[in-house]
Formats: C-alpha cells, structure tokens, sequence
C-alpha cells in the first residue's frame, strides 16, 4: 500500500493548497486586526457624540455595544468568504431570521427606535411639561419603548414612544417665559376705555408681569353677544397658572365693582301678533 502511495503528488497537491489559502488566512488576518482596531474607533466616535448632545448616560454603553456587536458580525462575514467558507446561504437564513423577527415586532420595534431618537434628539426632557397624545402633562421618566408623564390631578400617564415621536409634541418648557393669554368680554354699552384702564391696572401693575412699558390690551372681537378684549403678559414659567388664575378672578370683581358688565350668550325673541 505504501509503495502506492505518491508522495509527490501528494506534496505537490498540499503545496497547491497552501499556495491558495495561505495568502487568504494571512489576509484575514490583517483584516480582523485592522478591522476590530476600526470598530473601535468607530464606536468610540460614537460615545464621544452621544456624550456631546448629552444623551442619557444609561443609553450611551447599550447604543455602543449594540452598534459594535452589528460591525462585529459584518466583520465576521466578510473574513469567511474571504477564506473561501459560502456565506451566501448564512446571510440568507439571517436576513430570513431577521425578517420574521421585525414582523413580530413591529410595534415594539417602532416604540424603540421612537425611544432612541427621543433620547438624542431631544424634543423634551425629564421635567417638561408637553402636549402629545390629547394629553397635557408633566415629563417624569423617558424609557426605551415608552415616556411616563404625570397629569395635574396626579395620574400616570404612559404613552408609547414610537406614536409620541411621530405626532405633534407641544413643549411648553423650553424657554423660560410664557405668555399668558385672557379674553375678558363686555357688554356693548360699556366703556371700551374703562374697562382696558380696569385690567391694565391689574395685570400689568403685578411684580410677576415681566414686560409692562408696552401692554397688549386689544379689541379682538365683536362677538354676538359681547366685546371682547384680548390681553396678553409675559411672566416666568413657574408663574404662569398662578396669574392666570388670580388676574381672572380681579377683573371678575373689578369689573362688578365698576358696574361693568360680563354677558352671556342671550337671544332676543320678537314676538308679533298675527292680524286677523
């Protein structure tokens, strides 16, 4: 048997071998080396900017590990056709793993990726009050599928992030001064100017109003049953239902004082008797 056997062609065949994957195997290697020493890089560029836009400290190392172990597993790929192992049937199956997987997921999936840009893009943050979702309320814990708020009347409201980012969001804290806005209506028979001296006196006499040279006391309206003037004041956020409030209740009783008149929506009827 062993004087049948060919040494030769044997080591010219393991020679032909070498020849072919010798070159790939050190190329891989370079490749991983090269390629885990980008990875890295580029994962740490991406913690600096996280960091930069000061994106939630506990989202930094899961958006990093995630973004290095997807880069990984591309490495990976790329290393194994290189060595000459079929990765068209393995990337198929995954593809084919991944799809089935996102289907099942949608709507969880959608509340994810709505945490993640809620949570760099930052349309509001821990402590805002907001307007989404048909609901006005406080900002108490931003999560990766969904935000927790907190109503006036002290109920938890929990919205889904991937709806919330993709609807109108009203902030009402980012900037440090509001408006506040009346309409206080009059009757048609009484003084214009008395009344708009009446609130002047209240609204922009108060420590709170920030801007009072200037005050905005206009006629918005001649509506059905009353004139209405419109006032406006700037104040800042922490004051703004405070005065709100209080500023309505003088002009009530300014106004009763002054024997100023509040109407209400009222018809006149004319009755006409039929002649026979």
């Amino acid at each position: 048997m062993l004087e049948d056997f060919d040494f030769s062609a044997t080591l010219a065949e393991f020679g032909d071998l070498a020849a072919l994957y010798i070159p790939r195997f050190i190329l891989a290697i370079i490749t991983l080396i090269v390629g885990l020493a980008l990875i890295k890089r580029i994962v740490k560029s991406l913690q600096n900017i996280l960091t930069k836009r000061e994106v939630d400290p506990s989202l930094v190392p899961f958006l990093s590990g995630l973004l290095k172990a997807l880069l990984i597993i591309v490495l990976i790929i790329s290393i194994a056709g290189m060595v000459g192992i079929e990765t068209t049937s393995f990337v198929a199956v995954l593809g084919a793993a991944g799809l089935a997987i996102g289907l099942a997921l949608q709507g969880s999936l959608s509340n994810f990726a709505g945490g993640i840009l809620i949570l760099i893009m930052k349309p509001f943050r821990v402590g805002d009050v907001i307007e989404a979702q048909g609901v006005t309320a406080l900002v108490t814990e931003i999560q990766i599928f969904h935000t927790v708020l907190k109503s006036y009347d002290n109920k938890t409201i929990i919205l889904p992030n991937g709806p919330l980012y993709n609807d109108k969001i009203i902030n009402y804290s980012t900037e440090p001064t509001r408006l506040v806005e009346w309409i206080f209506g009059i009757s048609y028979s009484d003084d214009i100017d008395q009344a708009r001296q009446i609130i002047k006196d209240i609204v922009f006499t108060d420590e709170r109003v920030i801007e009072k040279d200037n005050p905005y006391i206009n006629l918005s309206e001649l509506a059905n049953s009353s004139v209405n003037l419109k006032v406006r004041a700037r104040v800042n956020q922490p004051d703004y239902w405070n005065l709100f409030f209080e500023v309505n209740e003088k002009v009530k009783k300014a106004f009763d004082r002054e024997g100023i008149t509040i109407p209400f929506p009222q018809v006149d009827a004319h009755i006409f008797e039929e002649k026979k």
